[in-house]
């Protein structure tokens, strides 16, 4: 579904990327894993159009990614989460959501897809007429993630979902996950809570300093001295 070539990239004459590749197929979970500064988001920036890789190639479903810009690559199927989740605060839950259907494919069927959503998240149901502002932490992130949905993606991003929510918001959040396999969404996350993570993913990438280092299923890589080591602190 998704391949990621020999890709760099970076910031003016900095390069953070230094050839990475990773593949992606339908109905996995897969995370890239990485401490600050490994270059996850840069990774992200570079398959959701935000920036332009200077060597390497992105293909979604056969077809080449690179270059196109950001509205064309959530046509293509490919929503991201963003850490922060950036809601609109002032604007109601309902709005925030109707705005994550703004592709054209995804107009048609919005109050199918509404009441799908909603259904997965009874949570956001009670909070429709609030302000997105007015939520807690653990809300605004089902509605950013419901928000995503709305543009029935065919592979979802998520970078970082669990920042600054509680162990049980984070249970909750990643508690989700099999619900969206179900909808046909494949899922890429980039998180540095690696247990929930790891216990979640088909297969895992890890990124250090620009480059992929290790790479197995989700088990083994838990299970992975490495790992224990750099990431878990055994």
């Amino acid at each position: 579904m998704l391949r990621l070539d020999n890709i760099h990239a970076g910031y003016g004459n900095t390069e953070v990327l230094r050839g990475v590749s990773l593949e992606v197929k339908a109905g996995e979970v897969v995370t890239l894993l990485g401490a600050n500064g490994a270059g996850k988001t840069t990774t992200l920036r570079s398959l959701c159009g935000l920036i332009k890789p200077s060597q390497g190639t992105v293909e979604f479903d056969g077809r080449r990614l690179d270059g196109c810009a950001p509205d064309e690559i959530v046509a293509a199927g490919i929503t991201l989460i963003p850490e922060g989740r950036q809601l609109f605060p002032f604007i109601s839950v309902r709005d925030n959501l109707l705005m994550g259907a703004y592709k054209k494919a995804a107009r048609p069927a919005v109050k199918q897809r509404l009441e799908q959503v909603l259904e997965l998240f009874p949570r956001v149901r009670e909070r429709l007429e609030q302000h997105a502002g007015s939520l807690s932490g653990g809300e605004q992130q089902m509605v950013a993630i419901a928000r995503g949905l709305m543009s029935d993606p065919k592979l979802l991003v998520f970078d970082e979902p669990s920042l600054g929510l509680s162990p049980l918001l984070v249970s909750q959040v990643f508690g989700i996950i099999d619900k969206i396999l179900a909808l046909g969404t494949t899922v890429l996350i980039v998180e540095q809570n690696i247990v929930h993570t790891l216990r979640v993913a088909h297969r895992g990438y890890v990124l250090e300093n620009g480059s992929i280092t290790l790479t197995g299923t989700g088990q083994a890589l838990l299970d992975n001295p490495h790992v224990k080591r750099a990431y878990l602190g055994l």
